[in-house]
C-alpha cells in the first residue's frame, strides 16, 4: 500500500511528522481539538478556523504520509481549511470512518485489498471513488538479487517447491520448512493461502510490522543469508536491498474468487482515491482539489529516499516537492 534505498522511520514516528513540524504547514489545535492557527507555505490564504477540519486518512507506510502531508500543505495555504492527518490501518474501519463521514479521503488504495464488506460501501455510495491516484503498485513476493545469483532456480515460484531450497530459508522456528517473512498482519495478504495451495514447504512468519521486515531484511542481506519476503513497490527498500519480485503463477479474477484457494500472483494495482460522500457538501474546494490531486510513481519515488534513507522529516519533504513542482499542483487548485 505502495519507493529508491533504508526505512528507518517507524511509522510512529513519521506520523509525527505527517501531523505537523517542520518547516511545512501545521495547524494549531484547541482542546477540543479544532484548528486555531495555521502556517501557509508559500500560499496567499490562511487557515480559517470557522472552516471545519478535514481528515484524511494516514496508512502505515509511508508513501501514503507523503501524499497526506503534500495535500495537508496546499490545502491549508491555499484552501484555508485545517487538515488533520488519522492514523488508520487499511481495514474495514477505513470505510466505516467515511461512510459516517469522520473520515474525509483515502489518498492511497490498493484495489487488490478491498474486501467484499468494504466494497459494500462503494456499492451503496456512502464512500465513492474519486479517481486514480497516479501511482502504480505491485505487491508480492521478494529476494535479494544474490538469492537468485546463488540459486538460479529461484527466479521463479517452481524453485520453492524443492525441500533442499526450502531449507535455505528455515529458522529455528519453522523448524525443516522455509521461512517466508509477512509484515503487519492487517496489510491485505494471501501468503499463507498461496503456499497452502501450491504445497510448498514454506511457513509465514509476521514480522508484525513494516520498520521490523526492513530490520530483518537489512541484517540478513549484511550477512549475505537468503530471505523471501512479503513486500511491495514503489518503495526505497527494493532499490537499497536490490531486491527481485519473484513470479507466482499468474494473476486471474477467477484466482481470486475464492480468497482461501489463491494459488497465484497478486495484482498490478492502479492505486486509487476515495472518499466519503459527505465531502462534496462539507468542503466543496477541498472535494474539487482531492479529486484533481495526482502524485505518481515517478512522484513517490522522487520522495521516498528523502524520508526512508536520510531520515528528513516527512513535512520537509513534501514542501520539497511543493516548491519544485508548482506548475503541477497549480492545476489541482479550485
Amino acid at each position: 500500500m505502495k519507493k529508491p534505498l533504508l526505512l528507518v522511520l517507524v511509522a510512529l514516528s513519521v506520523l509525527a511528522a505527517a501531523c505537523g513540524g517542520g518547516d511545512g504547514a501545521t495547524a494549531t489545535t484547541a482542546g477540543d481539538g479544532t484548528a486555531t492557527t495555521g502556517a501557509a507555505t508559500g500560499g496567499t490564504v490562511g487557515i480559517d478556523p470557522n472552516n471545519p477540519t478535514i481528515n484524511l486518512a494516514v496508512n502505515p507506510w509511508t508513501a501514503s504520509l507523503l501524499n497526506v502531508e503534500i495535500a495537508k500543505q496546499l490545502i491549508e495555504s491555499h484552501l484555508g481549511y485545517p487538515v488533520e492527518a488519522v492514523a488508520i490501518d487499511e481495514n474495514a474501519a477505513m470505510f466505516t470512518g467515511m461512510a459516517d463521514g469522520t473520515v474525509d479521503a483515502v489518498l492511497e488504495l490498493w484495489p487488490s485489498g478491498i474486501t467484499d464488506d468494504e466494497q459494500a460501501f462503494l456499492d451503496e455510495g456512502s464512500v465513492v471513488e474519486i479517481g486514480e491516484l497516479g501511482a502504480v503498485g505491485k505487491i508480492g513476493w521478494f529476494v535479494p538479487q544474490y538469492v537468485i545469483d546463488e540459486h538460479p532456480d529461484l527466479a521463479t515460484w517452481e524453485g520453492f517447491q524443492d525441500p533442499a531450497n526450502a531449507a535455505l530459508f528455515a529458522t529455528a522456528e519453522t523448524g525443516d520448512q522455509g521461512r517466508f517473512l509477512g509484515t503487519d498482519p492487517s496489510y491485505s495478504q494471501y501468503d499463507e493461502a498461496i503456499i497452502s495451495n501450491l504445497d510448498l514447504p514454506f511457513q509465514v512468519v509476521f514480522s508484525g510490522s513494516e520498520a521490523a521486515t526492513v530490520a530483518e531484511l537489512d541484517a540478513r542481506v549484511a550477512a549475505q543469508e537468503p530471505i523471501v519476503m512479503y513486500w511491495w513497490t514503489p518503495t526505497a527498500a527494493v532499490a537499497k536491498y536490490n531486491l527481485v519480485n519473484v513470479p507466482l503463477p499468474e494473476y486471474s479474477e477467477e484466482c481470486y474468487a475464492d480468497p482461501a484457494a489463491i494459488d497465484c500472483d497478486y495484482p498490478e494495482d492502479v492505486l486509487l482515491k476515495v472518499a466519503s460522500a459527505q465531502l462534496e457538501e462539507k468542503a466543496p474546494p477541498v472535494w474539487e482539489f482531492l479529486n484533481n490531486f495526482t502524485i505518481t510513481t515517478e512522484d513517490q519515488l522522487s520522495m521516498l529516499p528523502a524520508a526512508e534513507i536520510d531520515g528528513e522529516d516527512i513535512s520537509v519533504v513534501a514542501k520539497e516537492w511543493i516548491d519544485t513542482h508548482q506548475d503541477v499542483w497549480q492545476a489541482w487548485l479550485p
